[in-house]
């Protein structure tokens, strides 16, 4: 497990990058990976219980099963950048990879795909809604075979305004997901504007409670921290009948000055002078791909 020293340098080489990944692909979405990078970081480097043996290349063996140990889901794929940085230092595949981000007959596609056969990736994302319902399927799987590991969903608050996230919201606590933890980063932005002016999302911690969720509160999923005792915290909750939702406030675009308080960054690239102005702000520590 690593410390939070450990986790910072982890997460600024992250940073690092996704702005480079987005950069060179002329393409991709740094806004909300850069906001969630703490906590996707965290999750992989710090409180996920992942098979840890190696296969003959040397990189970390991976089963689409999930079986005997923890599984994670990205629901909102658009951040994939973040992921496959997060895969790549973790030890899934070489992180030279990184520098094919977006190319033709590259694994690292715009949104996680699975015929690419990347490691890491278990099912494609990007169509927004759905993660949810995977993770259900999955979790509600571990507790027919007795699988007493955890199953843990990122998802977006502009995604909440989804109604197959209210199905799946439903079917959760209807079958006593207990070892499923949901993560909404709640950061207030989408692609076209702020939420309450694009679809107001009102009080989602309230619905999730409504619905027979228990809730964890993050008031700063920017913090590492805060980011780890809110994941305690959440596990602390596992067994009780009810599945458990973080509530993840994050800023979109964290650690690139020109990037935050605003969703314009949520799919767009720097161009090389903005790429120069935020590789100043996020100094390389783990060594560029």
């Amino acid at each position: 497990m690593k410390s939070t020293d450990e986790l910072k340098q982890i997460v600024t080489q992250v940073r690092r990058d996704i702005v480079r990944m987005v950069h060179g692909a002329k393409s991709g979405h740094p806004g909300g990976s850069l906001g969630c990078a703490d906590m996707v970081t965290t999750l992989y480097f710090s409180q996920m219980r992942i098979n840890e043996a190696k296969g003959e290349d040397g990189f970390l063996e991976f089963s689409h099963s999930g079986d005997g140990e923890d599984m994670f889901f990205l629901s909102n794929g658009h951040i994939s950048p973040l992921f496959y940085s997060v895969l790549a230092r973790r030890g899934y595949f070489p992180i030279k990879e990184l520098s094919t981000f977006r190319l033709l007959n590259s694994r690292l596609q715009g949104h996680p795909a699975t015929h690419e056969g990347l490691p890491g990736i278990r099912v494609a994302s990007g169509s927004l809604g759905q993660g949810l319902s995977v993770a259900n399927g999955a979790a509600l799987g571990k507790k027919m075979k007795g699988d007493d590991f955890l199953v843990y969903v990122l998802m977006g608050d502009g995604e909440q305004q989804e109604g197959q996230i209210w199905e799946a919201v439903q079917f959760a606590p209807n079958h006593q997901l207990d070892n499923l933890i949901a993560i909404v980063d709640w950061n207030l932005k989408q692609i076209d504007g702020p939420t309450d002016k694009v679809n107001n999302n009102r009080n989602i911690k309230s619905k999730y409670e409504a619905f027979g969720w228990l809730t964890v509160d993050l008031a700063d999923g920017n913090d590492i921290d805060q980011v780890k005792d809110a994941l305690i915290k959440a596990k602390e909750l596992i067994g009780q009948g009810q599945p458990i939702a973080i509530m993840m406030h994050s800023e979109m675009g964290f650690g690139v000055d020109y990037m935050m308080h605003t969703h314009k960054w949520h799919g767009a690239a720097p161009n090389d002078e903005q790429l120069a102005r935020a590789l100043e702000q996020l100094p390389e520590t783990l060594g560029d791909y």
